[in-house]
């Protein structure tokens, strides 16, 4: 019974915040209903993650049910003991509504779920409200369909390090964009994010630094403040970081030693591949578009291949539309999430060797990617159309004129 209660208020509380979030961006009415819409979908992959962990195993149960193997609690258990980084931040996030409160493992996906929906709905927000225009594929506008991508949903639909990240990501950012009122938010999703991935929050605080540092909207004495903050604040983090990644510095050489070390012990199972033979830019596209068909071993595989073919194909598109124009106008959210997914796509590519962690990982940036090309695209349409309209007025008052000479030599 308490199960029902929950889900019924979680879900009524989300609704009502669609309708409230609308009002506050003045969104229309037809991407206030997708906001509804994608509630209900997203909803639909909490209950699908929740079959597909229970008939083919994850580390989500483990979570849920606290049997993590690699998490040993000596003495007393009790909920503060749980508190700490990465695996040990999910059970201590997962203490109350499994342990005290007995909710079922489908509520509490459906509970994490949430939070992967909330982070999707920021992106949704941003993107309605700062891209100058829309782009079809197909026939297919890329606005709003790409939040449908089910990729995006299976890995924010239930208990684990992914719903967290990416919907912690996806708060900063929303953050990021009006950091003079929401920076307590940024903070917070900041927590969130190094809590359960210590080396995402490290890298969201130098893509927020650099993004801000070149941001031409943001005042030179907000970046100054900003950057010092960012600076002290990634120092101070680094430590936690080097030790959570097991590593005695920031170096190439220690950092090629952890993704050797990485590669060879992912590349297990079916869905296995032996990065460690390839080249550097074969391990980038292994990472940003694969699995591709003839990779796919199963549903969410099949899907994925569709994603990534489209990401591919827009991939053409940044040569074309590139200009610093662009760049400069690009949203604050946007350069922030581009610039934390290049130097974590670089990472993950020469360090995963397994398609299912690829999709799982990439899962949390590849999204901006997404966005980058896509605002490009819409950038360029919007100068396209605003020389055209210049033109057209040139002509026009160049018409009016000579129309103007005419009267005036028929006058006489």
């Amino acid at each position: 019974m308490l199960d029902i209660i929950v889900i019924v208020i979680l879900l009524l509380a989300l609704f009502k915040s669609n309708e409230s979030i609308s009002k506050k961006f003045r969104l229309p009415w037809k991407y206030q209903l997708h906001l509804h819409y994608l509630l209900v979908y997203h909803l639909f992959f909490s209950l699908f993650f929740t079959w597909y962990i229970l008939n083919f195993g994850g580390d989500s149960q483990g979570y849920w049910y606290f049997t993590m193997e690699q998490i040993l609690i000596r003495g007393d258990v009790y909920w503060g003991r749980y508190f700490g980084t990465s695996t040990t931040f999910i059970l201590w996030l997962t203490y109350l509504p499994s342990r005290v409160l007995g909710l079922s493992y489908l509520t509490g996906n459906i509970l994490f779920g949430a939070l992967g929906f909330i982070g999707i709905r920021y992106l949704f927000v941003m993107t309605a409200v700062y891209f100058p225009y829309n782009h079809k594929v197909l026939t297919i506008s890329l606005f709003p369909i790409i939040f449908y991508f089910p990729n995006m949903h299976f890995w924010t639909a239930g208990v684990g390090k992914d719903s967290i990240c990416f919907w912690g990501i996806a708060w900063f950012v929303y953050a990021v964009q009006a950091y003079r009122k929401r920076w307590w938010q940024g903070l917070l999703a900041l927590f969130f994010v190094y809590m359960a991935r210590p080396h995402m929050g490290q890298a969201l605080i130098a893509g927020a630094a650099i993004s801000i540092l070149f941001g031409s909207e943001i005042r030179k004495e907000y970046k100054i403040v900003l950057g010092i903050l960012a600076l002290f604040g990634s120092i101070y983090l680094s430590a936690t970081t080097l030790s959570f990644l097991k590593l005695e510095e920031f170096s190439l050489e220690e950092l090629g030693s952890l993704a050797s070390k990485t590669a060879g012990l992912l590349a297990s199972g079916h869905s296995g591949i032996d990065v460690a033979s390839y080249s550097i830019p074969m391990r980038i596209f292994t990472f940003m578009f694969r699995p591709i068909f003839f990779d796919a071993h199963n549903v969410m595989a099949i899907l994925s291949s569709f994603e990534n073919a489209l990401y591919l194909y827009l991939s053409f598109f940044i040569y074309r539309n590139w200009s610093p124009e662009a760049l400069r106008d690009m949203p604050v959210f946007l350069k922030t999430g581009i610039i934390v997914f290049i130097p974590t796509s670089l990472a993950f590519a020469n360090s995963l060797g397994n398609l299912g962690a690829i999709m799982r990982m990439k899962n949390m940036t590849m999204i901006y990617f997404l966005l980058f090309c896509f605002f490009l695209i819409a950038h360029n349409k919007k100068q396209r159309y605003l020389r055209a309209v210049d033109r057209q007025r040139f002509f026009q008052r160049r018409q009016a004129i000579i129309e103007q000479k005419q009267a005036l030599s028929d006058h006489d």
